[in-house]
C-alpha cells in the first residue's frame, strides 16, 4: 500500500524543510504538499524530524571472540538497531589465514540469511596477503559487492596483520576500488604490556585500559596513515577513541592523504573511570580500543564538529556480564573485549551532540548516515531523503525524554553500558524500505526482511575529492 507521512520536518545532510512524502513499492515517490492522499495509508508526523534511516558502519553480530560468540545475533541485533532508528548495518566478516576468502563469506551470509529485519552488508578481514588472496579479492568485489576490507594492527597472534599485509592491501585495494579500514593499534606493544601487567599481579578490569594507552593508538593511526600515503590509497580508521588518533588523522587529511575517521558513541559519553567500578563491575566496559580519560571527550566532539571525524559506527559487539565477561575475572585479558551499542547511537548523539550545540542538525545526518553511505558504496540508495530511492525513514520525536536502561532495552545483552543516562530524543517509528519495523515504538517488522546489500566500489557516485577539501 502506498504510504503519506504528512506533517514532518525533513531533515538532510544539507537541508532542513517542511514537506510530506509519498512512499510506493518501498521507494520515495514524491515530496511535497497537498500530495494526493487516495489510495494511501497516512501517518502524520507532526512535531517529528523525518530522518534517512541510520548506516551503521561498524557491527559484530553472532561473532566468535575469547572462547565465546556475542550475544546478538543478526535477528536480535537488527530488532535493537531498528528500535535505535538504524536501516543499514555494515557487519565483519572474520576469514581465517589458510582458508579461501568465499568460505568465511559463506559463514556470514550463513548467519544472516532469514534472520535480519533490516538491510546489512559485510566488510570483509583481511589477515594475510599471498597470491591466492589477490586471486580472490575482484571476485569478492564484483559477485560479493564486498568493497572495504578490514586490517587488524592489535590482537597480536589471534587477529593482527603485520604492516606487510597492510601495506599490500592498500595497494590492492587502491587497483580495486576498495575501501581498507584499520583498527588502529600497537598489538606488539600492547602484547608485552599485558604480560608484564599480569606478571605484577595487576588482574583488574582498569588494566585493559592502561596497557592499551592512547599514545600507541595514536602512533597505530598515524603508521597506518603514512602507508597509506605511500600506497596513494584510501584509509577508514574505525572507533576513534582518543586526542592523539584524532590528530594523527588530521595531520594525514592536511597532508592530502585520503584517510577517513570514525568514532563511537561510547567514546564521547563515558570514560576510563568506569572501568574502575567494583565488584568486577568494570568489566562491563571492556572493550577495544579502550574508554580514555575524560579530556578525550572534547578533542572527539570537536573532530565530529570540524569533520576531522566523519562517522560514528556502534561497534555492537555485545557479551553478557554474567556467563561471558566473568571469564576475565582474575585475568582481565581473558574478558571478552565489546559492549552493547546498537540500539542508542543515533538518541546519544542527538541528545548529546545537537540538544548541547555540539554539532548541527544536518551534521547529525551527515555523520549517522550519508556519509557512511557515501563510504561505503550505498548511496543515493542509502543514507538520503530524495525521490527515486529506499524509504528507509526514521520519525523522530525530538522532545521525548527517556532513561537507558537494559530493563527497556531490545538487545540480547544482560546489561547495558549507558544504563541510568538521560537522553532528549527517540525514533518512534521506524520504515525499512517503506515497510515499518518500529511503529509507534513497537516492532512490528518481519524476521527476514532484511536484504542483503552488495556495495558499489569506493569513490562511485561521490565526489570525495570535494568532500575531503570540505572538511578540512
Amino acid at each position: 500500500m502506498k504510504k503519506i507521512i504528512k506533517n514532518g520536518i525533513i531533515v538532510t545532510a544539507t537541508d532542513t524543510f517542511n514537506a510530506d512524502l509519498l512512499i510506493d513499492n518501498g521507494i520515495i515517490c514524491q515530496i511535497g504538499t497537498n500530495l494526493s492522499e487516495q489510495g494511501a495509508d497516512v501517518i502524520d508526523a507532526k512535531g517529528c524530524y523525518l530522518f534517512p534511516g541510520g548506516v551503521d558502519p561498524h557491527t559484530h553480530l553472532e561473532m566468535p571472540f575469547g572462547g565465546t560468540v556475542t550475544k546478538d545475533d543478526f535477528e536480535t541485533g537488527t530488532i535493537a538497531a531498528a528500535f535505535g532508528g538504524t536501516t543499514t548495518i555494515i557487519d565483519f566478516c572474520l576469514t581465517n589465514k589458510g582458508e579461501p576468502l568465499k568460505d568465511a563469506i559463506k559463514t556470514w551470509h550463513a548467519k544472516s540469511n532469514g534472520r535480519a529485519v533490516v538491510d546489512y552488508g559485510f566488510h570483509l578481514m583481511i589477515g594475510e596477503v599471498n597470491e591466492a588472496v589477490l586471486n580472490e579479492l575482484p571476485s569478492v568485489i564484483e559477485k560479493e559487492g564486498i568493497t572495504s576490507f578490514k586490517v587488524f594492527m592489535a590482537y597480536k597472534n589471534v587477529l593482527q596483520a603485520d604492516d606487510e599485509t597492510l601495506f599490500k592491501t592498500l595497494i590492492a585495494a587502491k587497483d580495486l576500488g576498495a575501501l581498507v579500514m584499520v583498527h588502529a593499534e600497537n598489538g606488539d606493544v600492547i602484547d608485552y604490556l599485558v604480560k608484564k601487567a599480569l606478571e605484577g599481579g595487576k588482574t583488574e578490569p582498569i588494566y585493559h585500559a592502561l596497557t592499551r594507552p592512547q599514545v600507541i593508538e595514536g602512533e597505530a593511526t598515524a603508521r597506518a596513515a603514512t602507508f597509506t600515503g605511500l600506497a596513494n590509497s584510501q584509509l577508514y580508521v574505525v572507533h576513534v577513541t582518543c586526542a592523539d588518533a584524532a590528530k594523527a588523522i588530521a595531520d594525514a587529511r592536511n597532508r592530502g592523504i585520503e584517510v577517513w575517521g570514525e568514532t563511537c558513541p561510547q567514546y564521547l559519553v563515558l570514560d576510563q573511570t568506569y572501568l574502575e567500578r567494583p565488584n568486577f563491575e568494570g568489566a562491563k566496559y571492556v572493550w577495544s580500543p579502550p574508554l580514555r580519560e575524560k579530556w578525550n571527550q572534547d578533542a572527539l566532539w570537536s573532530a565530529l564538529k570540524t569533520g576531522t571525524l566523519q562517522t560514528i559506527g556502534s561497534d555492537q559487539c555485545s557479551f553478557d556480564f554474567n556467563g561471558q565477561k566473568d571469564l576475565g575475572k582474575g585475568d582481565f585479558s581473558k574478558i571478552p573485549n565489546g559492549g552493547p551499542m546498537i540500539e542508542d547511537r543515533l538518541s546519544i548523539l542527538f541528545s548529546e551532540g545537537v540538544k548541547k550545540g555540539r554539532i548541527s542538525l544536518n551534521q547529525f545526518v551527515d555523520i549517522t548516515s550519508t556519509r557512511a553511505a557515501k563510504l561505503f558504496g550505498l548511496y543515493p540508495k542509502k543514507g538520503t531523503i530524495t525521490v527515486g530511492v529506499d524509504a528507509d525513514i526514521v520519525i523522530f520525536d525530538p522532545t521525548v525524554e527517556r532513561t537507558i536502561s537494559a530493563e527497556t532495552h531490545h538487545m540480547a545483552v544482560d546489561y547495558n553500558a549507558f544504563e541510568g543516562m538521560k537522553v532528549t530524543g527517540e525514533p518512534i517509528s521506524v520504515l525499512s524500505r517503506g515497510e515499518f519495523v518500529v511503529q509507534d515504538k513497537k516492532f512490528v517488522g518481519t524476521v527476514g526482511a532484511g536484504q542483503y546489500l552488495k556495495r558499489a566500489k569506493y569513490g562511485k557516485n561521490y565526489e570525495t575529492v570535494e568532500d575531503k577539501t570540505l572538511s578540512m
